[in-house]
């Protein structure tokens, strides 16, 4: 029970902490409109800098020139590589396994918020009126695997090319079934891990799209460099698929510190790929979006500035086009609270989503019209509470527990 109403609270204080997570709303429901003027992170993000006790040398950014030659061949061997760096995480898994690493996390950000003194989470929306009740499902988020080509470091999901998990055709076909029969579902958002590396990717994007439903892929860019993806940009043009691409800077050294290096250059050429087959160009009707996560405890700058920054820096120096910008807040969990946790900055930036809540984005939460569901059919309010096991359902029903609603219930 408590670790439920824990993630309740802690999901809804970072989600109203963070702009246009979902797609089709007004930047402003998710944005930080009545905490805009307390939050000051700048725009000119590449200049943002992380304090580090040994900094990695990096090399500067050399240009288009030579750039397919530097992107050709798998990251997957240099992010393994990256991994077996981290030597850390790699202890602290070794030693306490996933799942006991998941619940001392749990602990580590309870503790943190009990020294906020942050009341119960119902108390503390009723203070502030705020009601989230649950409408008709209008979104179908798939997470079709956690196999990832990177690593990166505030991934809430925690994929990596170690990770095995995969959205079997059984699952897929019966979400296609609940799909057909549920005309207030319009849109199927696919997301992974890389979703694009599942063998059941094109069949579900092939079938949705049959179906009339709008098709979201959040793609992380580098997929495109990867063998035997060569025709990925076509392929999601051909079935107008709607990109949400991960880029967390317009610099090389902010981008491969947060996401791996070898990224920048990867994400580049595959937006300059999604540029010559119409994604992002006026008048395409190739919807490409990019979304930006800060690279340490700080909250997004202010979404519409970011973004007229960002259209700039990437036309003037790469001529790429595209069509908004996304700017979250990081989630605490997995990764990025491994990260803030060795950074002694957890409970620091805990206060931070408190200090930040904004009730104007509540009209904004995926958990009100959302049905998430995990690769092996578990069903789920949001992609948070699917990556700490809190599935649909009372606490008796929880996947912790062996149970749990399924897209085949």
């Amino acid at each position: 029970f408590f670790a439920r109403l824990f993630s309740y609270k802690m999901h809804f204080l970072a989600g109203l902490a963070r702009a246009g997570r979902l797609l089709g709303r007004p930047a402003t429901a998710r944005g930080l409109a009545t905490a805009a003027d307390a939050n000051s992170t700048r725009v000119d993000v590449a200049n943002i800098k992380l304090s580090r006790p040994k900094p990695k040398k990096t090399e500067k950014w050399v240009g288009l020139e030579g750039l397919e030659q530097r992107t050709a061949g798998s990251l997957i061997s240099e992010t393994l590589s990256q991994m077996e760096a981290d030597a850390q995480t790699a202890d602290d898994l070794r030693s306490l396994g996933k799942q006991q690493l998941s619940l001392e996390e749990r602990k580590r950000r309870r503790r943190a918020l009990s020294n906020l003194g942050v009341p119960e989470f119902h108390d503390f929306i009723a203070q502030r009126g705020v009601a989230i009740p649950r409408v008709a499902p209008r979104i179908m988020q798939m997470n079709i695997g956690l196999y990832c080509n990177q690593a990166c470091n505030h991934c809430h999901v925690d994929s990596s090319p170690k990770r095995t998990e995969m959205m079997s055709r059984a699952v897929v076909d019966k979400c296609l079934e609940v799909l057909r029969s549920t005309p207030s579902i319009t849109t199927v958002d696919i997301t992974g891990g890389a979703p694009e590396l599942n063998a059941e990717f094109r069949y579900l994007v092939t079938e949705a799209s049959r179906l009339g439903l709008k098709v979201i892929d959040r793609c992380n860019l580098t997929v495109l460099q990867e063998p035997g993806q060569e025709d990925l940009a076509a392929f999601l043009a051909g079935h107008r698929v709607q990109v949400v691409a991960s880029l967390p800077c317009y610099s090389p050294k902010n981008v491969n510190m947060q996401r791996g290096s070898g990224v920048f250059d990867r994400s580049i050429r595959s937006l300059l790929q999604l540029n010559d087959v119409g994604y992002g160009v006026e008048g395409s009707g190739l919807q490409l979006d990019l979304v930006y996560n800060p690279l340490g405890a700080f909250l997004p700058p202010q979404q519409a500035a970011l973004e007229a920054k960002y259209k700039e820096e990437l036309f003037q120096a790469f001529g790429i086009v595209f069509n908004g910008l996304f700017t979250l807040a990081n989630m605490p969990i997995t990764r990025f609270a491994d990260f803030l946790y060795r950074r002694n900055e957890l409970e620091e930036y805990m206060a931070l989503l408190v200090n930040s809540f904004n009730p104007m984005a509540a009209e904004g939460l995926m958990c009100k019209d959302t049905i998430s569901v995990r690769w092996d059919g578990h069903l789920f309010d949001c992609d948070f509470n699917q990556q700490l096991d809190l599935g649909m359902g009372t606490v008796e029903t929880a996947c912790d527990k062996g149970k749990g609603v399924t897209i085949f219930d």
